[in-house]
């Protein structure tokens, strides 16, 4: 028999705040959080700007001992964890073998790779840490967090580029459903803000070009020229809802649908027809059972790239007919730059707090309408609306499509 999922816990470090509240209070004034590379000296890098997590203490969540052992993706997702489990009150209160982890990275230990890399060309084989590989490889942040909290049930890291998260959160959500697991820590991590991923995703001319951290990030605007680096983690407690209301636990809003696709048509490029993310658009909404008349939020994907921008208007509108027309949309990419692996987690949880609160976090450095873009993308201010549904759409490299459906949780 299939089950209810529901959201209780969620958790975030992300470039406009270390946690929930931080980062919710800032989406919705419509705090900036892109601005000027520090983690590396730009002067000879094609970008200078990028959305840096700021001031964020690894030790409130991990042991000294272990902070060492650990990537930065690794320490942000033990963050967003930590902060999940305690806000969902769940831990102690799960069979172990019915807990999983479901978290995803795009790329896994890039500043690791870096670093020892570095040494290699320095001292040779004999100065590559010990710890080289369990900080690098891209499951040893699930694998972590599922042994900080004895989590023995299913466990995945999900990885599908920018998609990775949206794809961990609604395969987690296909396991609570189905009876594999009673509760899973969800979601993704990412830490690339680095000379060689700067570099790397600069010359496949994917960044944006601009040096003006105000208009570098410009969603659904006509002068959009490509995505800002972001990074960070958000972590999502799915459960059963039985189990969640036995235990009296507090509730952010129901998970019921998710659709999952690919384009099949070039690595980096979207397809220019969108049947792919519509696919996923029509596949989350079926699943969902989402009346016509139902009111809607989407959090699109909204790279702020001149292909991606377009291309997801366009399976908004095949997906959703007319009422892609009446949907409330925006990107909060323009805030967060983007969080590769971990935007998507984020994203979902964006989702969950605008139905719970009927507000809707802006799309901000909106200033030029693109006729291709013609739809509701809230232009520069939060929006008080009464919400029904709201869905997540992220794309990633590979032609990956992943669309998660949220319903208002009513009891």
């Amino acid at each position: 028999m299939e089950k209810r999922v529901v959201i209780t816990g969620i958790g975030a470090v992300t470039p406009v705040g270390n946690d929930i509240p931080t980062t919710w209070e800032s989406l919705l004034a419509g705090k900036n959080g892109i601005g000027k590379i520090t983690k590396f000296d730009t002067s000879n890098s094609k970008v200078n700007i990028a959305a840096e997590v700021k001031g964020f203490d690894p030790l409130l969540y991990i042991e000294k001992s272990q902070v060492r052992k650990m990537d930065l993706f690794t320490q942000y997702a033990m963050a967003a964890a930590a902060q999940a489990m305690q806000d969902s009150g769940i831990e102690g209160k799960v069979e172990p073998e019915r807990l999983g982890v479901y978290i995803g990275t795009g790329v896994g230990g890039m500043n690791t790779f870096v670093e020892e890399t570095t040494k290699l060309l320095n001292k040779g084989p004999k100065g590559i840490s010990p710890f080289f590989i369990t900080k690098l490889i891209t499951n040893i942040a699930a694998g972590n967090v599922a042994i900080k909290y004895q989590a023995k049930g299913p466990s995945l890291c999900v990885v599908t580029a920018c998609a990775t998260s949206a794809h961990a959160v609604g395969e987690a959500f296909r396991a609570v459903k189905h009876g594999y697991a009673d509760a899973i820590i969800a979601g993704g991590t990412e830490a690339t803000i680095n000379e060689l991923a700067t570099a790397g995703f600069a010359n496949c001319m994917a960044l944006s070009n601009s040096d003006d951290p105000e208009d570098a990030c410009t969603p659904f605007d006509k002068r959009r020229s490509g995505f800002v680096m972001g990074e960070g983690s958000a972590v999502l407690i799915l459960e059963e809802y039985e189990h969640a209301v036995a235990r009296g636990a507090k509730i952010y809003a129901e998970m019921v649908g998710y659709g999952n696709t690919n384009d099949a048509h070039h690595v980096t490029a979207p397809d220019p027809e969108a049947d792919g993310p519509a696919n996923a658009i029509r596949q989350a909404i079926a699943e969902a059972q989402m009346p016509a008349d139902a009111s809607l939020y989407i959090n699109a994907h909204g790279t702020s790239t001149p292909l991606n921008d377009k291309t997801e208007t366009l399976a908004f509108k095949k997906a959703l007919g007319q009422k892609a027309y009446g949907a409330v949309i925006s990107s909060t990419k323009s805030m967060t730059g983007h969080m590769l692996g971990a935007t998507g987690a984020l994203e979902a949880i964006v989702c969950a707090l605008a139905l719970q609160n009927s507000v809707v976090p802006p799309t901000i450095h909106y200033q030029e309408p693109d006729p291709e873009c013609d739809l509701d993308y809230t232009p520069n201010t939060a929006r008080k609306v009464e919400l029904d549904y709201a869905l997540s759409t992220n794309l990633g490299f590979g032609g990956h499509n992943a669309c998660l459906a949220l319903k208002k949780y009513n009891g």
